[in-house]
């Protein structure tokens, strides 16, 4: 019995032995593809290319479409030295205007420190309200003729559900220090005075926004009340407001417009453990922490 017993032991240490090599391995192939696919994606040339740095998405302090990224792509970009020109291909619906203003600043910025490296802003499907922002800091912007482009405005919106309470019998208790603290509260009442102070904060913003496209665009922009209304147009029309300056991907702006079809991209990208963890997802890796012994399985 007990000779058997050992047996078994010993059957079962040379399986979780087998199993856990097996596991190892599969996580060695696993990081060499991902490694591999990191350099080879980010890969610079030794030769002159156009910089390509991507804005995808909504832009906001905790997306991949932050400033803080953003900005990391186009520094690298512009200290390489064999960079030709830079663009900045954007697909965005917009987002903060905080984090488009740390963009826009930044480009007139490292224009200022690099003046032969001209940026391009190309927009695919989207570049509106923050994506339009900070394509205005470009030196050029290009669109397709579908290409949505604009919406340079400012919103706020919330609901209220004052009535809903008194229907329901349920009382709000809100306390605060400050009259106003709790003037954007949805279970309250909005006062006159306090829309009245909020649209000043939005018309300020708004404002600066304008200021901004002003700057960028110049006297390339028509005389036309309606390019801040929010309103959003075509490329097509874009074009003719002075929106943008032509109608063109990536691959024609850097063929035609730079001279340098060579394309480098330099928008960062996730580490290796981040594009594990992405592609193989929670699951995997619990099994892996599992199977190799860092973290134990709960009881059953």
């Amino acid at each position: 019995m007990v000779s058997s017993l050992s047996v078994e032991q010993r059957r079962s240490r040379r399986w979780g032995i087998f199993f856990k090599l097996l596991t190892f391995g599969y996580l060695f192939v696993a990081m060499y593809l991902v490694v591999g696919d990191n350099f080879s994606d980010k890969a610079i040339s030794s030769e002159p290319h156009t910089a390509l740095v991507d804005i995808q998405g909504a832009i906001s302090a905790d997306s991949e479409a932050s400033a803080d990224t953003i900005v990391h792509g186009l520094r690298a970009a512009f200290k390489d030295e064999n960079t030709e020109a830079v663009i900045l291909r954007i697909n965005s619906p917009g987002g903060s205007p905080v984090q488009s203003g740390y963009v826009y600043d930044e480009i007139k910025r490292l224009r200022q420190l690099y003046p032969t490296t001209k940026v391009y802003a190309v927009i695919s499907d989207i570049g509106a309200s923050g994506a339009y922002y900070i394509a205005a800091a470009a030196d050029e912007i290009y669109a397709d003729k579908a290409s949505l482009v604009g919406s340079i405005g400012v919103i706020s919106s919330s609901f209220g559900f004052v009535e809903v309470l008194e229907k329901l019998g349920v009382e709000r208790r809100v306390m605060t220090a400050g009259e106003h603290k709790a003037f954007l509260d949805p279970f309250a009442p909005l006062k006159a005075t306090e829309r009245q102070f909020w649209e000043g904060v939005l018309d300020t913003t708004h404002q600066q926004f304008i200021d901004q496209v002003k700057k960028g665009r110049g006297d390339r922009l028509k005389d036309d009340a309606k390019l801040f209304s929010g309103l959003i147009w075509t490329g097509e029309q874009s074009l003719e407001l002075g929106l943008i300056d032509g109608l063109g991907s990536t691959g024609y702006v850097a063929r035609e417009v730079v001279g340098v079809d060579n394309i480098v991209d330099f928008t960062p990208s996730m580490t290796p453990w981040e594009k594990l963890a992405d592609r193989f997802g929670v699951s995997v890796a619990r099994t892996l922490s599992t199977e190799l012994g860092l973290k134990t399985p709960p009881l059953q």
